[in-house]
Order: structure tokens, then sequence, then C-alpha cells
């Protein structure tokens, strides 16, 4: 039998987790001569080395020493066995057990590690031919990617050969038999040149040391900061721990010597993460039955409120609320024991009374501590958006109409005739950062600016140009560097899997590009909720094939990345002024006899209209059977409120309509 076995330690006491005589059986049993070959767990030593077992070890009188027995404690079994150099050593059955168990997984079966691949055999009559790797079918590039009839002879640890198949080993030992093709001059050839470069490359990618960040020396813990501050002469660490345990200490009820928690409170651990910030070990403590995350306000609402603050002629401030979720109560039962970052109070016990950063529940403790604030203060949440807080207020010529407080998460909108006004009195319930009031200049990565029509009127504008900027600058440094120029981007170049990305034929991508197109995916929707209706419809199109994506809509992808580079800057301009929609156009009709007493169905809580009226108008139109495999239609919509663009969507329908006119009235 063959088999490998490191030098033991006589140091560590024998365990096995079964009987030895289910591992030994009679091969080894006191009156016959027999060899083996083990491999021991890695605690044991830190080189392999091969062992070969002798015989069971005898008395004076020639008598086996020990005995066997079921209980693998009880088993008192004593074996020689011989190492490379020739020397002999006495060892436990039970240590040479478990030996045997470190070759086998959980099924029983047996393992061995890969020692080197030592040649290969091709079956030409399998194998994929050099010419025929490459097709060509209408007009795109076709590449066959098979590892048939390929095999390699590995050799492994305890010096065996076998032949194994290449498609088994490519799965199992990607690098080494990157590193043997290489070596072997067969990286070339059809069943290795598709991937073993990408696999070499990988191996030599930058490895992110994180014990440093820009040349900084990042501690692990509060002794190492201080240990950090101390080597290099400075107070860095230092303060910036006592700033943020000044800002937290509130979070603690810490108890009286030799008190205990409460017995319904349960332990976690905190600890200070090096942005210097005290977090909760959250994740060790059971998932409340309720929400346990903060809503926001939705993106519709924010570029409603932004022509409401322009046709209103109010002004919009912003401002972020310092350290949020401290200022929230706890909503679960926790205790903590306290750290060095405290101070004389290290070691102490105390309850978490405050949302610490961390805690599963934190997020909605602030979204419900924000809420009760808002409510004190006047405010009623509106029932379409939770998210949004109103007030009727009255503005210098007497006229009513809302203020908004818009909410996501910590970052607050207040519109409003006199904004200061109103953040100093949200500052005396939640504490703001001071350099955060003012003017909103970005608003979830797109920038908020104020322009000026010729007639006076003023307006806002969102632009989403920086994020697009950043963006494509992002894609380019990722295809340069890591996918070795295979895909790129060509201006002005409209592919068929723009236009048609449901007859793309093109290979699937590998799964870790696959990886890479949907995080593109991901980029160009956020900026399509960020005013870039441009790309709204080749988005949505190419959203579909998330799943699979081939080649063909990886470059699709990046062809419209091509276009934002051309066409970066944007804004989504929230016009006031009210639209001439042609009144007399509409002719009065009398339906009373086909739907009588018909009125229109309002919501009975909605808020009573107040400031000035406004007109909605949307524009829709479907094309019939777009998608040329499914024959699904797809649906365009825009919505304006006045002439400020608020809404937009572009969808493939859920059903196969059979006609043009069905096609507009499917959802």
């Amino acid at each position: 039998m063959g088999g490998s076995l490191r030098r033991l330690s006589r140091a560590r006491p024998p365990t096995l987790a079964h009987s030895v005589n289910s591992v030994f059986g009679t091969g080894l049993s006191s009156g016959t001569k027999g060899s083996l070959f083990l491999a021991t767990p890695s605690y044991l030593a830190s080189t392999w080395e091969l062992v070969r077992i002798l015989r069971r070890k005898r008395d004076a009188d020639g008598k086996a020493v020990g005995t066997a027995h079921h209980n693998p404690a009880l088993d008192t079994r004593v074996y020689e066995v011989c190492f490379p150099d020739g020397h002999t050593e006495e060892l436990a059955a039970n240590v040479i057990a478990e030996a045997v168990y470190a070759q086998c997984d959980a099924d029983g079966n047996q393992y061995v590690l890969l020692d080197a691949i030592v040649d290969y055999h091709k079956d030409p009559s399998v194998a994929v031919a050099r010419d025929d790797q490459v097709t060509i079918v209408d007009g795109k590039k076709i590449i066959k990617r098979s590892t048939r009839g390929w095999e390699l002879c590995c050799e492994w640890k305890d010096r065996s050969t076998s032949w194994q198949k290449l498609s088994d080993l490519k799965e199992s030992h990607p690098l080494q038999v990157a590193e043997f093709a290489f070596a072997a001059q067969i990286a070339d050839e059809p069943a290795f040149n598709w991937w073993v470069s990408w696999v070499v490359k990988r191996r030599s990618a930058r490895y992110h040391k994180r014990t440093h960040k820009y040349g900084i020396e990042i501690p692990k813990s509060v002794e190492e900061a201080y240990a950090i501050d101390k080597a290099t002469g400075t107070t860095f660490w230092c303060d910036a721990i006592e700033k943020e345990m000044t800002n937290v200490r509130v979070a603690f009820d810490i108890l009286a010597e030799g008190a205990a928690p409460p017995p319904d409170h349960q332990f976690i651990r905190c600890h200070m993460i090096f942005d210097a910030r005290l977090v909760a070990g959250g994740h060790a403590t059971k998932a409340p039955a309720t929400l346990t995350y903060a809503s926001v306000v939705s993106r519709e609402t924010v570029r409603i409120a932004l022509l409401v603050a322009a046709l209103n002629k109010v002004d919009i401030w912003a401002a972020d609320v310092l350290n949020a979720y401290i200022t929230a109560p706890c909503q679960e039962k926790i205790w903590t024991t306290l750290g060095k970052e405290f101070g004389d109070d290290c070691s102490k016990k105390a309850i978490v009374v405050r949302a610490l950063y961390g805690l599963m529940s934190s997020g909605a403790a602030f979204r419900a501590h924000l809420a009760g604030c808002m409510r004190e203060m006047g405010y009623k949440s509106c029932p379409a958006d939770p998210d949004l807080w109103l007030k009727e207020q009255t503005d210098q010529k007497g006229i009513r109409y809302y203020f908004y407080i818009l909410c996501y998460v910590d970052d607050l909108l207040a519109v409003h005739h006199n904004p200061k006004r109103v953040k100093d009195r949200i500052n005396s319930f939640l504490p703001l950062k001071p350099d955060s009031v003012g003017l909103p200049k970005m608003y979830l990565g797109a920038k908020l600016r104020k322009k000026t029509f010729e007639d006076g009127t003023t307006t806002w504008g969102l632009s989403p140009a920086k994020y697009v900027q950043q963006a494509v600058r992002n894609v380019k440094t990722y295809l340069k560097s890591n996918l070795e120029g295979r895909y790129h981007y060509r201006r002005g170049v409209i592919t068929r899997s723009l236009l048609r990305p449901e007859e793309d034929v093109t290979p699937l991508l590998e799964p870790e590009v696959a990886t890479y197109y949907m995080q593109l995916i991901g980029i160009l929707r956020w900026m399509c909720e960020l005013g870039r209706i441009d790309i709204c419809t080749e988005v949505s199109m190419l959203s579909s094939y998330s799943a699979m994506p081939r080649e063909g809509h990886l470059e699709a992808a990046l062809h419209v990345f091509s276009y934002l580079k051309s066409k970066s800057n944007s804004r989504l301009i929230f016009d006031p002024m009210e639209p001439d929609v042609g009144g007399s156009n509409f002719v009065e009709c009398d339906w009373s006899n086909f739907y009588p007493g018909a009125s229109e169905a309002l919501p009975p809580n909605a808020p009573k209209p107040l400031g000035k009226g406004v007109t909605l108008c949307m524009f829709v139109d479907s094309n019939h059977a777009g998608d040329k495999v499914s024959r699904r239609s797809r649906t365009g919509c825009v919505i304006f409120l006045n002439y400020g663009m608020i809404d937009w969507l572009s969808k493939k329908q859920s059903t196969v309509e059979t006609s043009v006119f069905g096609a507009e009235f499917a959802p």
C-alpha cells in the first residue's frame, strides 16, 4: 500500500475518533508483519516524511506490547516505524490511525496530494486541432474551448503516479497545470491557450498589504495604535480614539464594581476599527423579528421636491446628522465588557443603551428615533413616501404651502423659505455636522446646482457628470490592467449586440468577467437613476442578460461607456413653468349614461393641496415584438411635472401581444 507519514511529535497525546481495529483490520495484527505508508495531520510536523510501519513492538519475552480495545483511549498497542534516514521510533496505534484518517474525507474516500506533473498525452482523434479551434458564424469568431483528448501524468506525494484527465486537473490544480503547460511548451495548444495565461497572471497579481495604507501603518487593536504613536512620536491615533470615545461614551451605562448585568441581556464584544470608530459585534446577537434597516426617501420624491422648491420660490438646504446611530436608543438587550479605549473604566461591565454601529437593529432604531423627532416638531409622514415629512407653512406673502424634510438615513434636505431656522430647530433634537449645513452641492452621487433662466426663473439642476466621468476612468483602467486588452470600446461603432442583444451567439463570458459585467450594469443603472435617461433603454436591454452574459453583451456595455466618455456632461433641469397642453383640443363628452355616478378615486388620507398647482403629463409608447427571439414588446414612458421630468421607464412587457394595439396597452 502507498501513502506518506510525516515525523510525529511525541509531545502530542495520541487521539483517535474511531476504533483502531477498523483502521488496521487484520493487516497489522500481533502475528502479522507488514508495511504501510501514512500521512499525519498538519499540526504534527512542518515537512513530509515517508515512514514504513515494520511490526508490533514486543517485550523481552517476545509478547506484543499493549492490547487492543474498542475504546481508542484504552488501546495501548505500540508499533515500530522506520523513517527515511534509517532510524526507528515507537508510535502508539491510535496516533498512526489518526494519520490514516487524515488521508480520508468525511465519507472515507482516500485523497493524496499532488507533488508534480511529469508528462502529458494527447489523443489527436478527440482533441481539438489548431485549425478547427476558431470558426466564423455570422461574421463573429467562435472559439472552441475544450480540454478533451488530453491527459496529464501526476506524481503524488506518496511517490505513486497516475494519468488524470486535463478537465479534472484544470478544476482542482489550475495553477500547477498552467505552469506545466508553459514549461512543456504546450501553452499554445487549443486545450490550454484560452485559459492558462489568465491563471498565471492571477498568481502574479498584487496582494493588498493590510498592515499599511498609503504607506501608513494601520493598527489592528488599541494597544497597537498606542504603540505606533509611541514609536513615531505622534499622538494621531490617540487623538482619533479620544475623539471617538467622547462621542460614543453616552452609549454605555457602566455598572458598579461587582454588579452583574440583567439575566435577560446578551453579551457581545465591542472593538475599535481603525478609521477610529467603535463598533459592536452584532453578528453574535439574534436577528430581531422586525425590520432592521433604515428606509430612505425615493429618487422620484427628491426630483419632485426640487421642482416644488422652484415652483414655490423657496430654498433648499442640506445637512448630515452627527454620529447618527448613537443618537437613537438601543432596541436590543445587550451588555459588554469595556476595552482599553475606555481608559480607567477598562474591564468594567456596561449595558449598551444606544444604537451602536454594528448592531443588527441600529438602522431601524435610528429611523424610529428620527421619526419621533419629526413628529415632536409637528411634521407628518407622507402616506406615499414615509421618509418625506411635511408641515403646513406660510411664506412672507402669506401664501400657504408645505414645508418638506426629506430623509435618506442621516442625510436631510429641507425645503423652506427660511431653511436656516429649520436646521437650527432640527439641531436641537439631532446634532448636525456644522460643515454639512447649507446649500446642497452633491446628493447621492450627483451634483446639485441652481440655474437661472432668461425670464429670471430660478430652478435646480441634477448632474451625474462627475459620477459618469469617474466610472469611465475606472472601466478604462480595469480593462487595461485585468483583461489584457481582450475587450475594448470603440467610439461611434454600433454593435449588433447593442441593437439586438437577444440574437448574440458569441461565447459565454468566464465567471470572473461575467461578474464584472454585472458590476457594469449596476453602475449604468445608477446613472439612469441620476438622470441619464438617454441610455435607459440600452441598459434595460443589457440587464436582461446579467445571469449568462456573452462576449457580445460585454462589448455592447463597453460601447455605452464609450458613448458616455464623449457625452459625459449632462444636467436634468426641473423647470417649474407650466406647459400649455392645449386644453381646447380636449372635447368634453357626457359619459354619465355609461358610468353613472362615477367620480375620481382619491386616497382618503391624501393631504389637502397647498401652494401652486402643477400639470402632470405622461408620454408612453411601445414597439411591437421588439425582442426577435421571444416576440415580447418593450414599453417606454416619461412623466413630467410641469416641464420637470420626474420619472422614466423602459421595460420589456411580461406578455406576448399579437398586435400593435395590444402592445400599446400591455403592462
